[in-house]
C-alpha cells in the first residue's frame, strides 16, 4: 500500500486505487501508550468521498455477484493466506493503535485470519430451500440474493476482528463494500484492505475512506446507493445510523453497548470465578462491549471472592504494550481515559467505595501515555450510575445478593443485554439463569467476554438492532430471500 515514509500517510482505497481525500486534510494516529509515537496520518475525508466510494461499489456490485459462491471464496482463501504471513506486521499496528497487548493483537488477528477462512467455506454452502408447492406441476425454491453495496461502520476496540466479521460474509454472500473505520485504529485497517488489494479483488469490490464518524459515517448512512449498513459502536452514535438508515428504507444492523455481569454463586470455584473476574472485565483494558463490568456474588462467598479479586488484581501489570512482561496496556484514547476517570468520580460520589485502584498513573513510564490502574468498587448498589451505565475502561462494580433469583434479578435491571455469565457448579442454577437472563450471549462457568466465530452473536434489549453476526448467522443480514415459482 502507498505510505510516504517520512509522514507516514495512508491514503484511501477506492476503486482498486489509493487515493487522497477531497479535502486534503490529515488525522493524526498516536500510540496511547507513549503519544509521541506517530503510528500515522490519515485521511481526513469528506460526503465527497464516500460518493466516490459508492459509486465504484455499485459498479463492481453486478460482475462481483455474478461470480459463484466458490469463486468469492477464492478471493478470500488469497486474502487470509496474505494476512497470515504479514500477522506480525497488523498485530504489532494493532497495539500501537488500539493499546491492547502484543498477544492480544495476534490472537485477534489469528481470529480474523480464520474468519475469512471460515466465510471462504460458505461459498460452497447451500443458498436456498425447495418448497413444496401445491400444484403438482410446478417447482417453487427460494434462493438468497446480495444487498447490493454495503457499507461497514468499524469500532477501534477490535480493529481487525470486527472489519473482517462484517466484511468477510458481506463478500462472500455477493455484496461489494464500502468501511469507514474508526479513526483511532484506521492503519490498521488499512493494512488489512492492503490484503485485499494483493488478493487481487476486482476494482471496486472493496473500498476503504477514513475521516469522523459525523461525516463518513453519516453520509454511509444516508447514503441511496448504500443498501444496507452494519455497525459496532455506541448507543447514542448507533441510533442515529439507524434512524438515518430506516428512514431512507436501507437495511441496518446495530452492535452497541452491555452493562454485562457475572453471578458468583456461593457453590462457586471462587478461584475460578475470580481468574474469570479479571479477565473479562480488565484485558483490553476494559474496552470491550462484552467486558465483564458487573460482579454479582452471593453473601455467603462475598468476603472471601472479594479478596481473591484483589489479590489477583494485584499481580496485574501495566505498561507499553509492546513489552512482554505486561499484562494491561493503555486507555485508547485521551477522550476514552476521561470518561472512565469520571465515572471512577462518579461511583465515588454516589458513596460506592474504592478498595483497589482507580487512579490515574502518570510517573515515569507512564508519563506519556493514557494510563490508569484497574478499579474495584465495594458497597455498590443497582441505583448507583457505575451499575447501570457502560463505561468501558478497566472497573468492576461488586454487588452483593443473598439468592441467585435476586442475582438474576439484580442482573437483568439494567436497559442492555449483550453477554453474561454465572459460576456454579448447581445445575438448577444453571438452567435458571439460561431461561431467565435477557442476555443474547450466555456463559457458564466462562468469562462474559468472548465468542466462537462460528456461533451467532449479538445482544437483546439495547444492546443490539435484534440481528446477529458471525457464523451462518451473518446470512440474514447481508442477504435478501427470493422466491421462485415455476409452472412447466
Amino acid at each position: 500500500m502507498p505510505v510516504t515514509t517520512e509522514h507516514k500517510t495512508y491514503l484511501n482505497f477506492i476503486n482498486g486505487e489509493w487515493v487522497k481525500a477531497e479535502s486534503g486534510s490529515l488525522e493524526k494516529v498516536v500510540n496511547p501508550a507513549d503519544t509521541r509515537d506517530v503510528v500515522g496520518f490519515v485521511q481526513k475525508s469528506s460526503s465527497e468521498d464516500v460518493d466516490r466510494a459508492a459509486a465504484a461499489a455499485n459498479e463492481a456490485k453486478t460482475a462481483w455477484r455474478k461470480l459463484s459462491g466458490a469463486e468469492r471464496g477464492q478471493y478470500l482463501y488469497k486474502a487470509a493466506d496474505i494476512m497470515e504471513r504479514r500477522l506480525d506486521e497488523i498485530a504489532e499496528c494493532a497495539t500501537r493503535e488500539m493499546g491492547k497487548t502484543l498477544p492480544e493483537a495476534k490472537g485477534e488477528t489469528a481470529r480474523g485470519i480464520a474468519i475469512l477462512k471460515f466465510y471462504a467455506g460458505e461459498g460452497m454452502r447451500k443458498t436456498g430451500d425447495v418448497i413444496p408447492s401445491t400444484d403438482k406441476d410446478a417447482l417453487m425454491f427460494t434462493d438468497r440474493v446480495p444487498l447490493g453495496a454495503v457499507g461497514v461502520i468499524a469500532p477501534w476496540n477490535f480493529p481487525v476482528a470486527i472489519p473482517i466479521w462484517k466484511m468477510a460474509p458481506a463478500l462472500i454472500y455477493g455484496n461489494t463494500v464500502v468501511i469507514k473505520p474508526a479513526t483511532e485504529t484506521a492503519v490498521t485497517c488499512l493494512k488489512i484492505i492492503s490484503c485485499f488489494e494483493e488478493a487481487g479483488f476486482p476494482a471496486g469490490v472493496v473500498n476503504a475512506v477514513t475521516g469522523p464518524g459525523s461525516e463518513v459515517g453519516r453520509r454511509l448512512a444516508e447514503h441511496p446507493g448504500i443498501s444496507g449498513v452494519t455497525f459496532t459502536g455506541s448507543n447514542q452514535t448507533g441510533k442515529i445510523i439507524g434512524r438515518i438508515a430506516f428512514e431512507r428504507g436501507a437495511k441496518f444492523q446495530l452492535e452497541m453497548g452491555g452493562k454485562n455481569p457475572v453471578i458468583v454463586a456461593n457453590d462457586a470455584d471462587l478461584d475460578a470465578a475470580a481468574e474469570a473476574a479479571v479477565s473479562g472485565a480488565f484485558r483490553s483494558t476494559g474496552q470491550k462491549c462484552t467486558a465483564t463490568s458487573r460482579v454479582i456474588v452471593q453473601s455467603g462467598v462475598y468476603d472471601r471472592f472479594k479478596e481473591k479479586l484483589i489479590q489477583r488484581t494485584k499481580d496485574i501489570t501495566i505498561g507499553d504494550s509492546l513489552k512482554e512482561d505486561v499484562w494491561m496496556g493503555p486507555i485508547a484514547s485521551k477522550q476514552q481515559l476521561d470518561n472512565c476517570l469520571s465515572y471512577v468520580e462518579k461511583g465515588k460520589q454516589e458513596g460506592a467505595e474504592l478498595i483497589f485502584g482507580g487512579e490515574r498513573l502518570t510517573e515515569g513510564k507512564y508519563e506519556n501515555g493514557y494510563y490508569i490502574s484497574p478499579a474495584i468498587f465495594d458497597q455498590v448498589t443497582q441505583e448507583m450510575t457505575i451499575a447501570r451505565e457502560e463505561i468501558f475502561g478497566p472497573v468492576i462494580a461488586l454487588i452483593k445478593a443473598d439468592t441467585i433469583e435476586e442475582a438474576i434479578k439484580i442482573a437483568n435491571d439494567v436497559e442492555y443485554g449483550l453477554s453474561a455469565s454465572i459460576f456454579t457448579e448447581n445445575i438448577g442454577h444453571m438452567l435458571s439463569f439460561i431461561n431467565d437472563m435477557e442476555a443474547g450471549l450466555i456463559r457458564v462457568n466462562a468469562e462474559s467476554a468472548g465468542v466462537e466465530l462460528q456461533a451467532p452473536f449479538g445482544g437483546l434489549k439495547q444492546s443490539s438492532s435484534h440481528s446477529r453476526e458471525q457464523g451462518e448467522a451473518a446470512k440474514e443480514f447481508f442477504t435478501a430471500v427470493k422466491t421462485v415459482f415455476i409452472k412447466r
